[in-house]
């Protein structure tokens, strides 16, 4: 009998690991040191410092801790906006890997005014906008830029891959969290913000010893196509019978509505220059709130009257752009998360500061404990967890995975309030506690974070990798939003009172606030995705 002719096909090629990908990975490690180095002694640093106010200025530690809180996030924000622009200039102009090399240029500029600017307001808070616009102008090329490197003869080796990506990002993190305290308290901050800036020059140097191995795709043309063109298409096309064009007015309010958040920013920036008045909403926080209504409104019009864009378009350009929409709705239910997430390296350590510790441990130095557990997680998770829950018959999707993360960030919330609620009564609490709320957020991470990275990559059309990139750190930036505005909020006296009268204190009240605000998310996100039709959109191979 003769074999068929599946039997006597050679065996299919075993995949290959790209060899480019050490000098990608190589790369981020010590970038992520520079970024997280700087990071995680920030809040500390500003507390400390007279950058924010001059030493005649008599304010309470309350207030010290609140302006150096909003800097650290208004920064964060920064970081997370900026992918916008980066993602933009790499799709449209320079393609990813030179984006990513150049903007470095000018993040190495950065991480210089912060060491030589440690006494000089001007210079440090430049300082920290280069390195917003490099940290962020590259941050959605870096992810797309290792997702180029495959195609479908070795895409399965993908997911591997950005969880190494993500565990040296964790590497670079936990050495700097454990060591740039040390530096800061013994030798002082232009050391201790200098070396990471050393690191990001390395950085850069090691980016650019793998030029030529490389797989550059190039930036994608102006398409007739492309997912602004469909939107825009969808937006303005009337009905087929004339009908009227609700998803445009729809799209016209959320202007409107933004052009107003547009005016209080400059309204915040004049007080802020001119008068010593408070701001009515700040700067940072009306400019991104501005551009979350906008792009809010126009997605929700645009997906109002979608159809109407198959008069202009193929039927794969119009699914392509639902495929994006449906994609940001997720995205947007990620937010709460990351106002979490990014609190650790700002409240948790504002919280740290009056537990009880070991003279030599500087408080920002538990932030150490999350790239550790991420480290161990990542490998235990791939390893042990997810093989037991397919023995089980529970597929660990990347949905529900995302959704369970989201959860437990909320979990770690409802420890640390209840920690604060016994450190508001006076009584000493070890900082040895923190442990609790630190594996339950990492564990969160591993399943948000690491998961995203690579679903994010497979659900975004070719031509628009670069801006789904971009999107996903946005949604980070939104995050950092809520916790702007949030803190706002607390200011007001009738918001002060409500939370006096419940026996809370501010720090404590607003634990339970994001927590309660997660576990919404978490929510929302379960049923959408329950629904959500997966994509597949990496390259064939050539």
């Amino acid at each position: 009998m003769s074999q068929s002719a599946e039997e006597t096909a050679p065996d299919a090629p075993r995949p290959r690991l790209p060899r480019q990908i050490a000098y990608i990975i190589g790369n981020e490690g010590c970038e992520r040191f520079s970024f997280y180095g700087m990071r995680n002694i920030l809040t500390q640093f500003l507390v400390s410092s007279a950058l924010l106010f001059s030493a005649s200025e008599l304010v309470s530690k309350e207030e010290r801790e609140g302006a150096a809180k909003e800097v650290f996030h208004t920064f964060v924000l920064g970081v997370y906006f900026f992918p916008l622009l980066g993602g933009w200039i790499s799709d449209r102009f320079l393609g990813k890997y030179r984006t990513i090399l150049y903007l470095s240029l000018v993040y190495c500029v950065g991480q210089a005014c912060l060491a030589l600017f440690v006494n000089d307001k001007n210079g440090f808070f430049f300082g920290l906008f280069l390195i917003a616009l490099g940290s962020g102008g590259i941050k959605p090329c870096v992810s797309a830029f290792v997702g180029d490197q495959f195609d479908q003869s070795n895409k399965s080796l993908a997911k591997l891959v950005f969880d190494a990506f993500y565990w040296i990002i964790n590497f670079g993190s936990f050495f700097a969290s454990l060591l740039m305290p040390i530096f800061l308290k013994h030798f002082g901050p232009a050391v201790a913000f200098g070396i990471p800036g050393v690191l990001m020059f390395i950085s850069t140097v090691i980016l650019w010893l793998g030029r030529k191995l490389y797989i550059d795709v190039p930036p994608a043309p102006a398409h007739p196509d492309s997912f602004m063109r469909v939107v825009r298409s969808a937006l303005l096309s009337p009905g087929p019978d004339g009908s009227g064009r609700p998803g445009l007015l729809v799209a016209l309010l959320g202007g409107l509505v933004a052009l107003v958040c547009v005016g209080l920013g400059f309204v915040d920036l004049s007080r802020m220059l001119l008068t010593d008045e408070k701001p009515l909403l700040g700067v940072a926080q009306a400019w991104c709130l501005a551009l979350v209504i906008a792009i809010g409104f126009a997605g929700v019009g645009a997906w109002w009257q979608l159809d109407r864009a198959r008069s202009v378009h193929p039927d794969e350009a119009v699914e392509g752009a639902r495929s994006v929409l449906r994609i940001l709705v997720l995205f947007a239910l990620v937010t709460p998360f990351w106002s979490l997430f990014d609190q650790k390296a700002s409240t948790w350590v504002l919280q740290a500061e009056g537990m009880t510790k070991p003279e030599w441990f500087v408080s920002s130095q538990m932030q150490a404990l999350n790239p550790l557990l991420v480290m161990l997680l990542i490998p235990f998770n791939n390893l042990v967890l997810y093989p037991r829950l397919r023995r089980a018959g529970i597929e660990p999707t990347a949905l529900r995975r995302m959704c369970a993360g989201i959860a437990f960030s909320g979990l770690s919330w409802v420890v640390a309030g209840v920690m604060q609620l016994w450190l508001d009564t006076g009584e000493p609490l070890s900082i040895a506690w923190q442990i609790l709320p630190y594996a339950l957020l990492t564990f969160g991470e591993v399943l948000v974070s690491a998961t995203g990275l690579e679903f994010a990559y497979s659900q975004a059309p070719g031509p628009m990798k670069g801006a789904i990139m971009a999107f996903w750190s946005l949604s980070v930036t939104v995050g950092n939003l809520w916790v702007l505005l949030v803190n706002q909020a607390v200011l007001n006296d009738t918001v002060k009172h409500s939370i006096a009268q419940s026996g809370m204190g501010v720090m404590s009240f607003q634990m339970f606030f994001f927590a309660g605000f997660a576990f919404l998310a978490a929510l929302a996100f379960g049923v959408y995705a329950a629904r959500y039709p997966l994509a597949d959109h990496y390259r064939k191979p050539e």
